[in-house]
């Protein structure tokens, strides 16, 4: 058998250290913001991205990579790792068109066995599925075994957030089930959750910190007396109330493992200026995990 390529998009926010760790490959996604273009985490920066966003009057745009990118960047991994299965786990096909685009890429490339996954999330609720199936693979598993390694934290996946405004996940047509809020906030601050691959509503909390607690009890709640195996805190660069959400987590949630992680450009000209969240998931009830550097 030969190497299981790992890969994913720019949106699974993992960070530099954990890609490099785990081999694992990245195909940015894209930022059309008036004239000029972008790539997401390459050509624009996520401090950059922030700043501009507060700064600048008109609104980005964002797309997956088309087929023939997909099919040069696939080419690229197999060369580069002499693999000759790949397994891409991309963000939610009902949020984006990306896994599209690589199932079209994929038909190109009969010389290559690629297993396409559906996250049916975000963020580092896809890392998580990522790192599962990048410490299976170099343990040697199947490709079956590594998309059931991704399957099983999928599974047990949970991401909660929190935005300052609706404004653009409405502007860009990914508020889902919130939309029902919209017009009723006022000065509360909406609660939403990633589930069967879309954006919902859980809640909204009267102030930036009941909706920071809100997070943290509400994943209480869903854990039950669990411990998180893995649990990443989500947020845009220079949030201060990053470091008290992760002081809540640790004290509250204990978890296994945990990581902190900046929203990538193109999940945050969906989010907007002060997104923040938790993504976590428990034990399978027929498998132990355990969780490697």
């Amino acid at each position: 058998m030969g190497h299981i390529a790992i890969v994913t998009d720019s949106t699974a926010d993992l960070t530099p250290e954990l890609i490099e760790t785990h081999e694992i490959s990245i195909i940015p996604l894209k930022i059309q913001w008036g004239k000029d273009a972008y790539v997401d985490g390459v050509t624009l920066d996520i401090p950059t991205f922030y700043r501009m966003l507060q700064e600048r009057q008109d609104f980005p745009m964002t797309s997956q990579p088309s087929a023939g990118e997909f099919i040069t960047f696939f080419r690229q991994v197999a060369e580069r790792y002499h693999a000759d299965t790949i397994v891409g786990i991309f963000i939610s096909t009902l949020l984006s068109g990306t896994l599209t685009s690589a199932a079209q890429a994929k038909e190109a490339l009969p010389e290559l066995r690629i297993e396409l996954h559906d996250s049916r999330s975000i963020s580092m609720g896809i890392g998580f599925q990522v790192l599962a199936a990048a410490r299976a693979s170099k343990k040697g598993a199947s490709v079956e075994d590594v998309l059931l390694a991704a399957s099983r934290v999928r599974t047990r996946m949970e991401l909660l957030f929190t935005v300052d405004t609706l404004e653009y996940l409405h502007r860009g047509g990914r508020i889902g089930g919130a939309t029902r809020l919209l017009g009723t906030l006022l000065n509360f601050k909406p609660l939403l959750m990633v589930e069967g691959g879309k954006i919902d509503a859980w809640g909204k909390a009267r102030s930036r910190r009941k909706s920071l607690e809100a997070l943290v009890t509400e994943a209480q709640r869903r854990l039950a007396g669990r411990r998180p195996v893995e649990l990443g805190v989500i947020h845009t660069p220079e949030d201060p109330d990053a470091e008290m959400l992760t002081s809540l987590v640790m004290d509250q949630l204990q978890p296994q493992r945990l990581y902190t992680g900046l929203i990538s450009p193109v999940l945050g000209t969906h989010g907007g200026p002060g997104s923040i969240g938790l993504v976590f998931y428990t034990e399978s009830d027929d498998v132990a995990f355990t969780v490697d550097a």
